[in-house]
Formats: structure tokens, sequence, C-alpha cells
């Protein structure tokens, strides 16, 4: 049974990975050092701090995670808020299934992001849980993020559909049990996405798929 849809945020429901890449680039810049795309693929989906400690290891930072993150967060919140733009077919997405799932979104950012993007976009409402990474111990891959989602939502994850765009969020949708559909984007074409239950070129596509299985669901 499918009873809620579970979106990641970053490069799933905006295109945001494009500016987080651009960040960390002139971060990178900036002490006369590159960052190859390897490491940025590391990074996604890990908590904040996470992702910061592999950036600087990698490339080869004088900064603490802590220092590189403060460093971050100060110019994505300004790209957040002048360059913010949704990915193609979500609010066709939100359209369809409001009234008939539960919604959630389950986001390795900060709660301050998360903030800023539903606001933003004036979405808000529909959602039932707003999942950050704050109070998160270990971040994707590891299930925690979904499980806690699930949780909160009071659902089995067996019930719950995950919208993921890495390899690491499939890899989280997929240990904490629930059936997880990868959309891939430019910035992640080139991961592993074998363990997604479906994947699909984009979110219209996506809530077609899902259209069906509830169809499949329903004559079952």
């Amino acid at each position: 049974m499918i009873r809620a849809l579970i979106f990641d945020m970053d490069g799933l429901m905006i295109d945001s990975e494009r500016l987080y890449f651009q960040t960390e680039r002139e971060m990178a810049r900036k002490y006369h050092k590159t960052v190859s795309h390897k490491t940025l693929w590391k990074m996604m989906g890990r908590n904040p701090v996470e992702s910061m400690r592999v950036f600087v290891k990698e490339v080869g930072l004088p900064l603490k995670p802590e220092e590189a993150l403060e460093m971050r967060n100060k110019l994505m919140r300004v790209k957040l808020k002048t360059e913010l733009k949704p990915m193609p077919g979500l609010f066709t997405v939100l359209n369809t299934f409001t009234g008939h799932l539960k919604m959630a979104v389950c986001t390795s950012a900060q709660q301050e992001f998360l903030d800023i993007v539903v606001d933003q976009l004036e979405i808000r409402n529909k959602f039932e849980v707003l999942q950050s990474s704050n109070e998160i111990d270990k971040g994707k891959p590891n299930p925690e993020i979904y499980l806690t989602t699930c949780r909160k939502l009071g659902l089995s994850s067996r019930d719950c559909v995950v919208l993921e765009d890495s390899s690491n969020g499939v890899l989280s949708g997929k240990r904490a049990g629930c059936y997880v559909i990868a959309i891939p984007t430019p910035y992640t074409e080139g991961q592993d996405f074998r363990k997604a239950d479906f994947t699909a070129p984009d979110l219209f596509q996506a809530g077609k798929y899902i259209k069906n299985l509830l169809k499949d669901i329903t004559r079952g």
C-alpha cells in the first residue's frame, strides 16, 4: 500500500545542486584549489558537517569543517533567496497527490534552508512532516533520516515512496525499507542508481508512474 510520498529537497524539489556546486567551487578557488565531481558527488545527501568534512579533506583546505560550513551557508543563503527555482514537475506532483497521500520533505540540509525553500515556493502547507538534518546523527546513506520521517508520519516504511536524485539518498531510502524512485539530474546522472526500484527522467514521469502504482494496488 502507498500512503505517503517523501521528497528529498536539493536537486529533487529545487535546482539547488547547481547552486551548491557553484558555491563549493568558489570556495575552492579562494584557496587556489579545485574540486572534482567525484568529491562533490560524495558530499551529496550527507548532513552539512559530514559533507564539509569530506570537502575540506579532499580539497585540502586550511579550514575546520565547521568553518567551511559557515562560509558555505553565508553564500548559499543569498543564492537560495535570489536564484531558487523549482524542478520541472514539482507543482504537478504536489497538486496531483495532495489530499490523496501524506507528504513529507526529508532533506540533509539544515532546518534554516528547508524553511527558506518551502516559504519561498509557498508550499509549506502541502507537507505533514518537514524533516531536516538538524536532529539527525547519521546522514545519508544511513537510513536514520528516512526512518525518522516515516515514524513522524505514523507509517511503516513499506507504505512510503521516496523520491531521490542522488545515490546516497537512494541507499538511505532503501535501507529504511521504502520504495524508492530515482530521478537523476545532470549533476548526479553518473552515479549508481541500481538500488532504486524505478528510475524516472523527471518529476512528470515519476508522478505518472506513481499514479499507475496506485491504480495497480486498487485493482489488486
